[in-house]
């Protein structure tokens, strides 16, 4: 293998550091840990009141120390229970004090909008903007941000005035990707963490609890709202053995994406624990905690280790890992010995092989080795049209290294990548020290155009403007790969590895070639790669970069300041309170008339599109013009139509609009796993904007019923799942029971509709539902936003 000038210098440190176990040395200045170290002492008091509370002798997973140490009342949320008898995951409401808030810029704007209801002066937490979404991607870095910084102007404008009026941190365009800004530098062993973003669990990787929520959530933290998450299950994952060769953290996720689909996690949180933990890098567990999403966890944590001090003390915030250190002596960041999981899934990683997974579908999963025949038995394009790698999933240096490494042995042997291989870096911290570190140089000299620290095509800001309406098949090393969510195109299917095996696969250009296995043929023979190797952290540390990018530390709220949005804006507007279906105190909701019933996979990118639509994410009456727009109708089987008021056809948002207008509620029925995906609360409110009232699942996803509890939307689950094909467009549907349930009268989570249909035929059907005594509240008063401002109202008088 060929090694460029700076990395030829740079080995004999790597060795050694390698040999004697020391710290990768630091470049960075030592932060101010003062608002980033969590309050160790003040949540192991907390635990210990919740071993009061708790049975005698009761053992407590990692995930459970965290969460109930951010408790606000143990007593309130654990006890009543019946001694040994006391039920908690999976049935308890906790009430929780997060210690932090992260928003992107395309989220931020609507948890902002809808901060700004509240009349409060500063965040009740330390909380950050990340402006990461909207640069799109389409030449290259230096031209994508300055055209993508004046096309979205207002926007940053509007999330940078706020943040200086309430006391948030400003990460701006070209800062990087949100999930990465948060693990260099907010992430801590032990925090509670929200974020307006469903990857934001890849902060678990530093052992905490990091769950994404929509806005309406994260104002819950921000204005010191009790928030309540209802107790997750903990599914267990015990590592043993070691990686081996091409496998990779992210193989290892992506094998467990297949065996439990994307919705084996939901309403649980993944435990990783066992030998193999401690031997994983931190940005290696921050991968697999990220695409944890891709099951629908509610999140995933790991035991403290000392590749995580490493990392801590790499990333200027050494303070954070002494006082982990003290913490985890106190027994604080592990799971106590002989606690018990729901459930167990042991996976050797010494037999682990490289995966891709997809088309469409983030847990189709297939090993390496039969990747060729699955292509062929499936007649798939076996033409590689395009390969990227980076983003929030895997950008971490040690990821650039290893692919550095592969590239180097094909620049050795005379090959170019043979389609476009673009490079997304996490963050400034990663492009500078790839830079720095000739990563960059040799990755450009085999074809590669680096892109904006942003997240770019992964969300599907990539202006691609071949292989439009055809089908093609594109490597990357993103987590997740619905229809059309990187280029727009239904057809292109996205197979999700690691960067690895993109990489090398870029050289060849054929889906069929396995790099493990296979040779490239040159005009010196036959090219076989050796397994790529790598740093997990920069021999000589991380470099800085340009500093401008970053906010100061802690700023100080400026009340004064002018929030700037424009009245004649098309992508701004200021949020006006949704009404309450239940005005004059009646406990049912009014008769509504079945919009329509969609069919199969309907996820927050069917709901509300990214994209081209992400430039109206603070407007939401003209967002809501997508509403549903790629959703298929079960009883046409078509894209997008619906058969309006009239009894005509329509597309599926004028439809609603036509509702709207005629002030006439209706519901939707909806299949499975409804709202996976993104942790997009636009999904949610501009069915409510359109004045949708009730939807009825055979399931839903986590985040996403709760956007909707949140926006005032009643969320039912079907009893019986065969219910789904019994109401239909234009069934007239009222539930019966929600009265006895609104008013406390009712302990049953049952609530029956019935369905009247035009010909007069009536027909009950039961649901469940799963509200709260508080999201009772949200729902009587029409928000939760509503609910909030009643009671400040209510206490301030």
């Amino acid at each position: 293998m060929v090694l460029s000038a700076s990395r030829v210098s740079s080995l004999p440190r790597r060795l050694i550091l390698n040999k004697r176990g020391l710290a990768t040395p630091s470049t960075l200045p030592i932060k101010d840990c003062t608002s980033i170290t969590p309050p160790y002492s003040r949540l192991l008091k907390t635990l210990d009141q919740v071993r009061d509370v708790l049975p005698t002798g009761s053992k407590l997973t990692l995930a459970e120390k965290i969460l109930y140490s951010h408790l606000r009342n143990p007593e309130e949320s654990l006890g009543g229970g019946n001694g040994s008898n006391t039920k908690i995951r999976g049935e308890r409401y906790l009430k929780l004090r997060p210690d932090r808030v992260a928003m992107q810029d395309a989220s931020a704007q609507m948890a902002l909008l809808q901060f700004m209801t509240c009349r409060l002066p500063s965040c009740a937490v330390p909380a950050s903007i990340h402006c990461d979404h909207l640069i799109q991607a389409q030449t290259g870095a230096e031209s994508d941000l300055t055209r993508s910084i004046e096309q979205n102007k207002e926007v940053f404008d509007f999330l940078q005035s706020a943040a200086k009026k309430y006391g948030i941190e400003f990460w701006k365009p070209g800062s990087g990707i949100i999930h990465q800004i948060v693990l260099e530098n907010y992430a801590a062993p032990g925090l509670l963490m929200l974020g307006t973003d469903s990857h934001t669990p890849n902060a678990g990787g530093l052992g905490m609890l990091a769950i994404g929520v929509g806005g309406a959530d994260a104002v819950d933290a921000l204005t010191d709202t009790p928030w309540e998450l209802k107790a997750p299950l903990i599914t267990g994952v015990k590592l043993t053995g070691e990686l081996k060769g091409w496998a990779t953290p992210k193989d290892l996720i992506l094998h467990l994406a297949g065996k439990l689909t994307v919705r084996g996690g939901t309403g649980r949180i993944i435990e990783y624990f066992g030998p193999g933990v401690s031997a994983q890098s931190c940005t290696g567990l921050a991968t697999i905690a990220n695409m944890g999403a891709e099951v629908g966890a509610t999140t995933s944590t790991f035991p403290y280790s000392d590749n995580m001090r490493q990392y801590l003390h790499a990333t200027g915030r050494g303070p954070v890992a002494e006082a982990a250190d003290d913490a985890a002596k106190k027994g604080f960041l592990s799971a106590d010995e002989g606690a018990e999981y729901d459930e167990v899934i042991e996976i050797n990683l010494s037999e682990l092989e490289p995966h891709l997974n997809g088309p469409f579908t983030p847990d189709l999963a297939t090993p390496l080795s039969s990747f060729s025949n699955f292509l062929n038995t499936n007649k798939y394009p076996t033409t590689l049209s395009s390969a990227l790698i980076g983003s929030c999933t895997n950008s971490s240096y040690e990821d650039m290294s290893r692919v550095a490494s592969i590239a180097e042995q094909a620049k050795a042997a005379g090959l170019k990548s043979k389609v476009p291989f673009l490079v997304t870096p996490g963050s400034e911290l990663i492009r500078a020290t790839v830079e720095k570190d000739g990563l960059q140089d040799t990755l450009e000299s085999v074809g590669a155009t680096v892109l904006a620290n942003a997240c770019g095509p992964c969300i599907g800001q990539w202006k691609r403007d071949d292989h439009k309406g055809e089908d093609n098949a594109i490597l990357t090393s993103f987590n997740r790969n619905f229809k059309a969510r990187n280029d727009g195109n239904l057809k292109t299917m996205n197979f999700l590895a690691s960067p690895e095996i993109v990489t090398a696969m870029a050289f060849s250009g054929d889906l069929n070639f396995n790099p493990t296995t296979d040779s490239i043929p040159t005009p010196n023979g036959p090219f076989k790669f050796t397994p790529p190797s790598g740093d997990r952290l920069p021999p000589t540390g991380y470099s800085a970069g340009d500093l401008s990018y970053a906010p100061s530390p802690s700023p100080v709220p400026q009340p004064d300041t002018e929030i700037a949005i424009s009245p004649s804006s098309t992508r701004l507007e200021i949020l006006e309170p949704f009404g309450t279906n239940f005005e004059g105190g009646k406990g049912e909701l009014p008769p509504m008339r079945c919009l329509m019933r969609v069919k199969g996979k309907c996820t927050t990118d069917h709901i509300s599109a990214a994209g081209a639509w992400l430039k109206y994410k603070g407007h939401l009456s003209n967002i809501s013009e997508n509403t549903l727009m790629t959703a298929v109708n079960d009883e046409n089987n078509s894209i997008n139509k619906a058969v309006d008021v009239d009894g005509g056809e329509d597309t599926i948002p004028r439809t609603m609009q036509k509702y709207k207008e005629r002030g006439e509620p209706w519901m939707l029925v909806v299949d499975d796993n409804y709202g996976e995906g993104s942790a997009r609360e636009h999904a949610a409110l501009q069915p409510r904007f359109y004045g949708g009232a009730m939807i009825v699942a055979r399931s839903f996803a986590r985040i996403h019923e709760t956007n909707l509890k949140k926006q005032g939307i009643l969320p039912l689950w079907f009893l019986d799942k065969a219910d789904y094909s019994k109401i239909s467009a234009h069934d007239h549907v009222s539930t019966i029971g929600l009265e006895q349930v609104m008013d406390g009268t009712s302990t049953s989570d049952i609530i029956t509709l019935r369905v009247e249909r035009p010909s007069g035929e009536v027909e009950e059907i039961k649901t469940r539902h799963t509200l709260s005594k508080d999201q009772i509240e949200w729902l009587r008063f029409g928000s939760a936003l509503n609910y909030i401002g009643a009671k400040a109202r209510e206490a301030s008088a």
